[in-house]
């Protein structure tokens, strides 16, 4: 995997991570929001209920004491003015014992009521309960008032003292169960402004929560749509580079075809000719020595040896253009060196090379990559540019091989299209997993520059390249070779 594929893997990798916590942050967020409302309502809802109940239950109660209060308080007068106005003993006797039990039962209903009363009760109870026993203490001597002493007082008795303190007694009991209405109103306001209060809270964990939805769908919507863009970014990048290796192919298959044209048409002009003119050459030997002219036969050898001669010049150059061979035996700088002396003699432009001394032996792709990249830079800087110097710079820092090729020619846009030779140079550099960059303005030159990552290595490039090892005759016959080829 080149670096440029293993960068993009993590950054993907890094934005599924992105969104995986930002969509569990979110909508967790959100569930626990809603959980917290769903359980503070519920929870709220319960005490009001609570509350409400026993301001209910409490209500219920101390009317209920009331209500019995009123009616014992009715009947126990009722009981007494029979017990006064009845001349038949035995009916008297009954109608006092009912007014004794309902006495007790009033001071029972006295005694549970106590156990209810409110603050505000206290004063209006205590006069109640006094008035009561005023009551009780007035009526109870007249229980031991003998028929005749009955029939005599017994009507103004009740008239006078019976009646009108029931009545009050019944008012205070009235009294009492007017404030406990009015408590019961307090607990009902009470209950609605804990209602009130429950809304408030209510309308703002639902604002809460619909702005963190709305926050949370914008952030969430918005990075769908950067992944969306970049998911075309990609697919227009896949499709552009699909029609530049169906363009690369094609055009490859045509220079493949024009290079095997060119090695044809050499072969048959310089090497073919050659060879007649050689075949020529040694029947014409043939014939003077037929004749022992010793004059022409020199001259017919000298002749044939120039032309076997120019011949292999033809063939090393062709052989030395399809690849150098001092670049296997002696290493890059030699054969960089080589292409500069060259390109400088075919065609009169100026050629230099620059280096750092190479602290490690390249491997053989890295290499042919530099070697292939600088020869098409060169290539294009003699064909297209109109240059008159062209420098080659090669550095190593650290782990990085950097080459760079620039010259002082016309220049030209890059971004308007890259031909075959551009594409092929990015495709050698991209598979070292390197990086390309080529910069030129109009009437500026043009520089192309590049680093390859290199391996660790033990050996130096030029001190012990592979030819070094035990193979000396080697490299002298390739160096003889690139001496005469000069």
């Amino acid at each position: 995997m080149s670096t440029s594929d293993a960068l993009l893997h993590l950054k993907q990798n890094r934005s599924r991570v992105q969104i995986r916590f930002l969509l569990w942050i979110g909508f967790g967020g959100m569930l626990l929001l809603m959980a917290v409302l769903g359980v503070s309502a519920i929870s709220f809802l319960y005490q009001i209920e609570l509350r409400q109940e026993h301001i209910r239950e409490d209500y219920v109660e101390r009317d209920r004491l009331l209500e019995r209060l009123r009616s014992s308080t009715y009947l126990s007068g009722t009981h007494f003015r029979d017990f006064m106005l009845d001349s038949d003993e035995s009916r008297a006797r009954a109608n006092r014992q009912r007014y004794q039990e309902t006495r007790d039962e009033i001071r029972s209903e006295l005694s549970e009521y106590r156990k209810l009363l409110r603050p505000d009760e206290q004063a209006p109870f205590e006069l109640l309960s006094q008035e009561l026993g005023s009551y009780f203490a007035t009526l109870d001597p007249a229980l031991n008032w003998s028929a005749q002493t009955r029939l005599a007082r017994g009507f103004a008795f009740v008239r006078e003292e019976v009646l009108p303190r029931r009545m009050t007694v019944i008012g205070l009991a009235d009294q009492i169960q007017r404030i406990g209405e009015r408590d019961l109103e307090a607990g009902s306001k009470a209950v609605s402004e804990l209602f009130a209060s429950f809304r408030t809270k209510l309308v703002w964990l639902l604002i809460t929560t619909l702005l963190l939805a709305t926050l949370l769908t914008g952030v969430t919507l918005a990075r769908l749509l950067q992944l969306e863009h970049e998911s075309a970014a990609r697919f227009a990048m896949t499709v552009k580079a699909q029609g530049e290796l169906k363009r690369l192919s094609s055009e490859l298959v045509s220079a493949q075809e024009s290079e095997r044209r060119r090695i044809a048409r050499e072969l048959h002009d310089e090497v073919g000719q050659v060879l007649s003119a050689i075949v020529f050459g040694l029947g014409n030997l043939r014939s003077a020595l037929k004749q022992v002219d010793l004059d022409e036969v020199r001259r017919q050898v000298d002749a044939v040896e120039e032309m076997v001669t120019q011949n292999v010049k033809v063939v090393r150059n062709m052989s030395l253009l399809l690849r150098p061979t001092m670049l296997d035996d002696l290493g890059l700088m030699p054969a960089l060196n080589w292409l500069a002396r060259e390109t400088s003699r075919l065609t009169g432009i100026l050629v230099d090379v620059s280096a750092d001394p190479l602290t490690g032996n390249l491997p053989d792709d890295h290499r042919t990559c530099v070697y292939r990249v600088v020869q098409e830079s060169v290539r294009n800087a003699v064909r297209h540019s109109g240059a008159e110097h062209v420098r080659i710079y090669v550095q190593q820092r650290d782990a990085n091989l950097y080459v760079s090729v620039q010259d002082d020619g016309k220049g030209f846009r890059p971004k308007e299209g890259k031909g075959l030779g551009l594409l092929g140079m990015e495709e050698r550099v991209a598979n070292l997993g390197g990086s390309l960059q080529i910069d030129s303005e109009l009437g500026r030159g043009t520089l192309v520059s590049f680093h390859l990552p290199v391996p660790p290595a033990e050996k130096a490039d030029v001190a012990h390249s592979p030819g070094a090892n035990g193979n000396a005759g080697r490299i002298a016959d390739a160096a003889g070779r690139a001496a005469r080829a000069t």
